[in-house]
């Protein structure tokens, strides 16, 4: 096989050229009902083309290595679920909401975000705001200490298992679309979430990057911060008992900063489970077939 054929790809390509292709098809499918479809499928169409090209070109410079490897796989996951502001309140506009927070209700007696009113302090707001602010960094983190090792098995199985994960969320952004209790239970609220110094800048800050996507359940910020951990724990052990504590402070963060419902964070261990089930046995048949 030869070492640029596109058939011969990692896993990780074969999951990205797939769920572009899917959502190119979901555009079609509902054309009627989305806003622009057009540029969606041209978006999409676009994210194949370059993922094409960057397999076929990875190995002829190391600027293109490293956006093949880092650099594209980042951006596509982002630009991917930005894209889904467009996508998903049109093929499915029922919010699940009201269902989420039954479900709350019945586990605490109570709605969790209001609850936690009782512990709230400016500088636990500070701490657990920047916490939640993490998780763009955490999965980015992982993959720069493994390429800096050289570990490039580790690597690739790694960009498989996060990029599987964000994927399989934002399918269940899709299937469950849901605002979350910020906006839903704001009128029961009885204090507003204040901090020292960091909180509303980075409240105004990430509200501006991810705007509304109907994206509470599954909580994805569990999910990826918990398969990165596994991640971690797998292969860097160091790095593991760095990012231990942070991933703890940033689950509880997102439910005290209410961008979840507890019932999504339980979703997101759901998804992280499934995640590491389904991906690894995946990961595992491929190895044994191809040279990945």
């Amino acid at each position: 096989m030869r070492k640029n054929s596109i058939s011969d790809i990692r896993p990780a390509d074969r999951l990205n050229l797939g769920f572009l292709s899917f959502l190119t098809l979901v555009t079609v499918l509902f054309y009627r009902q989305v806003a622009s479809p057009l540029l969606l499928i041209t978006f999409y169409s676009g994210l194949i083309l370059a993922q094409a090209l960057l397999i076929k070109n990875r190995h002829r410079n190391g600027f293109i290595k490293l956006t093949y490897d880092l650099l594209f796989p980042t951006i596509c996951i982002l630009v991917v679920f930005d894209s889904l502001g467009m996508l998903v309140h049109y093929i499915n506009p029922q919010d699940v909401d009201p269902l989420l927070i039954k479900l709350d209700y019945l586990l605490f007696g109570g709605h969790p975000t209001v609850m936690l009113e009782t512990i709230m302090t400016p500088l636990l707001t500070d701490i657990l705001q920047a916490a939640y602010s993490s998780y763009y960094f955490l999965p980015v983190a992982l993959g720069i200490v493994l390429k800096a090792k050289g570990d490039d098995r580790a690597f690739d199985r790694s960009l498989f298992l996060i990029m599987l994960c964000f994927y399989l969320s934002y399918i269940g952004y899709m299937l469950m679309p849901a605002i979350g209790p910020r906006f839903t239970l704001d009128h029961l609220q009885s204090r507003e979430l204040e901090g020292l110094l960091i909180t509303e800048p980075l409240q105004q800050l990430l509200n501006g990057l991810e705007g509304v996507k109907r994206d509470a359940f599954p909580s994805g910020h569990t999910a990826i911060t918990l398969t990165v951990v596994y991640l971690a724990w797998r292969f860097e052990k160091k790095l593991f008992a760095v990012i231990l504590p942070l991933a703890l402070a940033l689950i509880v963060s997102t439910v005290y900063c209410r961008y979840h419902y507890v019932v999504d964070v339980i979703g997101g261990v759901a998804l992280t489970l499934i995640t590491i089930g389904a991906g690894e046995a995946y990961y595992g048949y491929r190895t044994k077939n191809t040279d990945h």
